[in-house]
């Protein structure tokens, strides 16, 4: 099965984007995978809505392990099955929490199996702080990556006032690479995902 894998930096939006747009593809219910970075995978039954609160938080790295729901995403010709997993928060650096450092180490790995990704950027943030909002590992992940699976920027929480600004500046230190502004929050932006994803998983 495809999958398309969303990474960003730790309260970027990744996991109430995943939420978010499963929901929007139809899905309120469905099966979540979670794969522990200290290994062991296994399946819980998850209300989208409902288990909102305990999968999303304002602490960093409130995520540590991959979590993947698995939606239904409409074509032109035919609907595509897709594996969407969300990941750790990336960092430049080493974190002093050993279960963060596993868990980012785990989001490494599976970056270079996944078969498109979304790398989800705060624009909020990075119209209030500028560049130095973006770390070096993401402007690493966008030289290379595209040069072996499809790569989309998602700039996330354009419902916010600096995002705006922010957004111009991603455009500027992600030139050439697609860029998608979005708010996960509000479910805005999200039919030009489903647009990606359908044309490039």
């Amino acid at each position: 099965m495809r999958t398309a894998l969303i990474i960003g930096q730790a309260n970027a939006g990744k996991t109430l984007f995943l939420l978010n747009f499963a929901r929007y593809l139809g899905v309120e219910r469905a099966e979540m995978t979670v794969q522990a970075a200290e290994g062991g995978t296994f399946t819980r039954p998850c209300h989208l809505e409902r288990d909102r609160p305990l999968l999303v938080g304002d602490e960093p790295h409130t995520t540590r392990c991959l979590q993947s729901l698995t939606v239904s995403v409409p074509g032109r010709k035919r609907a595509r099955v897709v594996v969407l997993t969300d990941s750790t928060g990336l960092l430049d650096g080493i974190d002093e929490d050993r279960q963060v450092r596993l868990a980012v180490a785990q989001t490494l790995r599976v970056l270079r199996l996944a078969d498109a990704v979304l790398h989800v950027i705060d624009a909020d943030r990075v119209g209030r702080q500028g560049r130095s909002a973006i770390a070096e590992v993401e402007v690493q992940i966008a030289r290379y990556l595209p040069l072996r699976a499809p790569y989309a920027i998602l700039a996330n929480k354009m419902d916010l006032p600096a995002a705006p600004g922010g957004l111009a500046t991603i455009r500027r230190v992600f030139s050439g690479r697609p860029v998608l502004p979005v708010s996960a929050l509000q479910r805005t932006g999200f039919r030009e995902v489903r647009r990606f994803v359908a044309r490039h998983v």
